[in-house]
């Protein structure tokens, strides 16, 4: 689901065909890395058809079912948002609503 308000873009992506299933499989089962990238090319692909940019992301919310794959979750992170360093928050969860889901983003922008 993507929310555009005035001045801040939330994107949650809810819907599971829009976070990690591609042709009904999950993405990177098993692999948080692959997990986290595809849900950020998601999220970027979200911002552009609001024609906004990564760049525009002030701050990251990532819910992770094991906190001891953070290094793998904080490089697929850094990869999109290296120069850009946005205020970021990693939690544990019990789980997300699938078990084979490992990671979920939250991503809000200032927009004009």
């Amino acid at each position: 689901m993507v929310i555009a308000v005035p001045f801040v873009l939330e994107t949650e992506l809810k819907s599971l065909e829009q976070r990690l299933y591609k042709g009904g499989e999950v993405i990177g089962i098993g692999n948080p890395y692959e997990q986290t990238k595809y849900i950020l090319q998601t999220i970027k692909k979200a911002l552009s058809e609001l024609g906004a940019e990564m760049s525009d992301v002030v701050r990251t919310r990532m819910f992770v079912t094991d906190i001891s794959k953070w290094e793998e979750i904080g490089k697929a992170h850094g990869e999109f948002f290296k120069t850009i360093q946005p205020a970021a928050t990693m939690v544990e969860v019990k789980a997300l609503i699938d078990p084979l889901l490992m990671v979920e983003i939250e991503a809000e922008a200032i927009i004009d």
